[in-house]
């Protein structure tokens, strides 16, 4: 796969389709790597006539770490946040998302369709308000706005981002899969296989806890986007899981408030996962194909 130098650090990136396309950018989650976006899914965009470009996050996957900041302690930080006390991360969501526009201006992309998964979204949403030149439209799933007054993650599902993983390559892609248990809606039959091929295929291309770790940070010190949201004007697609129980429905449904026009998309009996059975897979990528068409046209 290509990587490029953009921000000040080496982005691993894979594109799909063809590039005189209108393009897609997906932007995948906390310590998720480019891979948790489904080749199917990717070609599925791309056979719509969009060009799509996934890739690793900073201090994941193949793209650069940050090994010389060490592991934190979520728990810590956690405290440290509710006591008002600042957090040092070793980066910031902005410069999340100046990674995300320099990876385009290294392939050459002046526009795109930002699409983000949980933190991911939360990047796409900054992208949006930062660099509004830049964006054709926004696709928020499973995103919040940040306020800390809304609902907060159920313990079990907070715990799946503290809790240290154990130790054996077999016993960590396990750890994985239950993991996603956890953070599933009962509305959709769990793939385990799919999962577990997939915690495999992450495994073995790069395991790298501590970066999910310090993702973890950054979205601690980030703190609330409410007021900045309600300064973008691109058209919005907010999709999110009547279930989710890491980021409660509430968080979705304040953030199509707050940005004008928004279209709010929920998906009922899903969580904070994306369900490859039971039809939700196909609702939100044809619900996303459509939403882009209507960009475009515009």
């Amino acid at each position: 796969m290509p990587n490029v130098e953009a921000n000040g650090i080496r982005i691993e990136y894979e594109a799909f389709g063809d590039k005189n396309d209108s393009t897609i950018l997906l932007i995948a989650g906390n310590g998720v790597q480019m891979i948790g976006w489904d080749d199917l899914l990717c070609e599925k965009l791309a056979k719509a006539n969009h060009y799509v470009i996934r890739y690793d996050n900073r201090d994941v996957g193949l793209s650069t770490k940050f090994e010389e900041d060490g592991l934190p302690n979520i728990v810590e930080a956690i405290q440290d946040s509710r006591k008002g006390k600042p957090i040092n991360a070793s980066y910031t969501y902005d410069e999340m998302a100046d990674d995300a526009v320099g990876l385009l201006d290294a392939i050459g992309i002046s526009k795109a369709h930002i699409c983000g998964a949980s933190l991911g979204a939360g990047i796409a949403q900054i992208v949006a308000y930062r660099h509004s030149d830049r964006v054709l439209s926004l696709i928020s799933i499973y995103g919040t706005t940040g306020n800390p007054e809304l609902p907060p993650p159920k313990p079990e599902a907070a715990a799946v981002f503290v809790i240290p993983p154990p130790e054996g390559r077999e016993a960590i892609i396990q750890h994985n899969v239950n993991s996603m248990k956890i953070l599933a809606g009962t509305g959709f039959p769990f793939d385990e296989v799919w999962h577990k091929d997939l915690a495999t295929h992450e495994y073995d291309r790069c395991y790298y806890v501590a970066g999910s770790a310090r993702h973890v940070l950054s979205s601690i010190a980030h703190g609330n986007r409410k007021q900045a949201l309600s300064s973008i004007t691109a058209p919005t697609l907010v999709v999110h899981g009547s279930e989710d129980p890491i980021m409660p429905l509430e968080g979705g449904k304040e953030t199509a408030e707050v940005i004008r026009g928004a279209e709010l998309m929920v998906i009922e009996g899903m969580g904070h996962d994306f369900p490859k059975l039971g039809g939700a897979w196909d609702q939100i990528t044809d619900r996303i194909i459509e939403f882009i068409a209507t960009a475009d046209a515009n």
